[in-house]
């Protein structure tokens, strides 16, 4: 799935996110969407998401959809 398109983004999802400070590296840390916070209906280096677990970042890939 992309992580550029809002519409593939859903609260609950499980994705890989690269946080600010990762972005040279491209370290990339798995988690739960718990808030989208990017308002744009596309963006070219990835939605930018709040993870269940505090973490902040743009997406890289979605692993897969809530029921």
């Amino acid at each position: 799935m992309d992580g550029q398109l809002r519409s593939n983004v859903a609260v609950g999802i499980e994705v890989d996110i690269v946080q600010k400070h990762h972005q040279r590296s491209g370290e990339l840390t798995t988690g739960f969407v718990k808030r989208i916070l990017t308002k744009a209906a596309k963006h070219t280096h990835g939605i930018k998401v709040l993870l269940e677990t505090g973490e902040v970042g743009r997406i890289k890939k979605i692993y897969s959809q809530s029921t």
